[in-house]
Parts: C-alpha cells; structure tokens; sequence
C-alpha cells in the first residue's frame, strides 16, 4: 500500500487574480489529490493536500512554480498527519480573519 500524506500550504506572490486556485484544483483532480484551495484575506493562496504521497509531491511541485501569471515568492509547508477527510477537491471562499 502506497503512503498517504497530508500538507497544508501558503503560497505568497502574484499568486491571486491569476487562476491559482482553478489549476490547482485540476491538477489535484487529474492526480487523484483531495483536499481544497482558497484564496486568503493576506493575499496569499491557503490550500490543503491529502492522498498518496508521490501525487502529493508533484502538485507540490507545480505549486512551486504557479500557473503562468502567476509569481511564487514563498510556500509554506507544514506536513501533517493524514486525516482520509476528503473526498475530493474544491476551491473555497475567501477566509476572513475572526473577530
């Protein structure tokens, strides 16, 4: 059986306004990643990747690079425990900062 992982990403840069969230979400669909995208009130991009490992890292990888108006400046990565919470992939709404 194949390793499943779990990451959550912020991506900073020219990385809204420039269909980030829509080719993350196809890539993520066409590898069989589940999880989600959104974009964030601090104008990063905010997503969340679940499934096999090495499908995990090649959108990883492309989120690295963006899609082609897009500049990344940094991703955050935080590796976390995988969950199985999702079964399969969307882009969210904006997330607005609480109070």
């Amino acid at each position: 059986m194949k390793e499943k992982v779990s990451v959550h990403i912020f991506i900073s840069g020219r990385v809204q306004g420039v269909f980030f969230r829509d080719n993350i979400r196809k890539r993520a669909q066409k590898l069989g990643v589940f999880g989600w995208v959104r974009n964030s009130e601090d104008n990063r991009v905010e997503a969340v990747f679940e499934g096999e490992k090495e499908k995990v890292e090649k959108l990883l990888e492309w989120a690295k690079k963006g899609p082609l108006f897009a500049r990344v400046d940094n991703i955050d990565i935080e590796w976390q425990e995988y969950k199985n919470e999702f079964q399969n992939f969307e882009i969210k709404r904006k997330s607005y900062p609480q109070g």
